[in-house]
């Protein structure tokens, strides 16, 4: 085994932020490309200090055209590597970032739970983390948005997907596999300029590297990074926020519910407790609330006119945010209500 920095980067990555344990078992998704196989090769060099059950997936989404013959390269990669693998094909060809995504952390969450696997690896880098920052930024995304792909998160109760190359560029996983020999598998979809992603990577970053900041890619990482803890404690306050406002066992004397059709007593806000906090949470504070009782993902637009009855009064409302179900005001409480269902 040739033992390089990146070596003793992700060993001590997986140590400090306690990513994956000796003896485990998991499982990774894997293309052929250059970051997946870097990380496999740190593995597989790792596997004997940790004493890990390690496995790879490929996930066929029958696009490209060239999607068939990859799988097959992937398969005779796992062979002669000795590895277990486990392929799985697309029902139909899968063309869209988000539906591939989708179809695939599905897949494997199902294996990971069939197969005694107590979590999912992934080869994201520091590229790819600056490629979402900037897509969403230019989305309008928030910060929850800004710091997506995370170092970790849970795919199921027994399930965890972790990404061990999260402080590493795609340029440093280019470069070991060159210094390496290894067999990369050159997706021609990366090179196609019909997808976002490949023009923010092959288009805008190169751009930001040359006239702005040559570590670019580490240096909206390290954003992300400190988005990711924020918005972690942005949101611990929030919920906080939303228990202390609940109204407690009804608590409502001047609030008719049966001629209210409110959907959920505990959908109930009392606005004096709302008042007491800053925008920032109020914003975040509601959105959970709506997520949680609509079963929505509420935009923007959304949350502020829900805000804006923190300090509305009686009879104050949002339109509708789903079969006329509002927000609406009866000082001091918020609640949600069925405008379908008049009493």
């Amino acid at each position: 085994m040739a033992w390089t920095t990146l070596h003793a980067t992700v060993q001590q990555t997986l140590q400090q932020r306690h990513l994956l344990s000796k003896g485990q078992a998991f499982v990774l998704g894997f293309s052929g490309g250059q970051d997946s196989l870097c990380l496999l090769q740190i593995l597989r060099d790792l596997q004997p200090r940790w004493g890990w059950r390690l496995a790879i997936a490929h996930c066929n989404h029958l696009w490209p055209p060239d999607s068939t013959a990859n799988a097959e390269y992937v398969a005779d990669l796992a062979q002669r590597w000795g590895l277990a693998f486990y392929p799985f094909t697309a029902p139909q060809p899968l063309q869209g970032e988000a539906e591939g995504r989708d179809w695939r952390y599905q897949i494997l969450t199902t294996l990971a739970q069939e197969q005694g696997f107590s979590a999912v690896l992934t080869a994201h880098t520091a590229s790819d983390r600056a490629e979402t920052l900037l897509l969403n930024l230019l989305r309008g995304s928030g910060m929850d948005g800004l710091q997506a792909l995370v170092w970790q998160r849970s795919l199921s109760a027994q399930v965890q997907l972790i990404r061990p190359l999260l402080a590493v560029t795609r340029q440093q996983t280019g470069a070991f596999c060159e210094q390496l020999a290894l067999p990369v598998w050159q997706d021609s979809m990366n090179d196609d300029l019909v997808y976002r992603r490949n023009q923010v990577r092959l288009n805008l970053l190169p751009l930001l590297r040359q006239q702005f900041n040559p570590q670019i890619d580490g240096a909206l990482a390290r954003t992300a990074e400190i988005l990711q803890a924020e918005t972690a404690y942005l949101d611990q306050q929030a919920s906080e926020l939303l228990q202390r406002a609940e109204c407690p066992d009804l608590a409502m004397p001047d609030l008719p519910i049966s001629d209210l059709a409110i959907i959920c007593p505990r959908a109930v806000l009392d606005q004096r407790i709302l008042q007491q906090s800053v925008l920032a949470i109020q914003r975040r504070a509601l959105r959970q609330w709506l997520a949680q009782h609509l079963n929505i993902q509420p935009n923007f637009e959304q949350i502020e006119k829900t805000v804006a009855l923190i300090h509305g009064f009686n009879g104050d409302r949002t339109d509708p945010f789903k079969a006329m179900i509002v927000a609406e005001v009866r000082r001091p409480w918020l609640y949600l209500r069925n405008l379908a269902s008049q009493g």
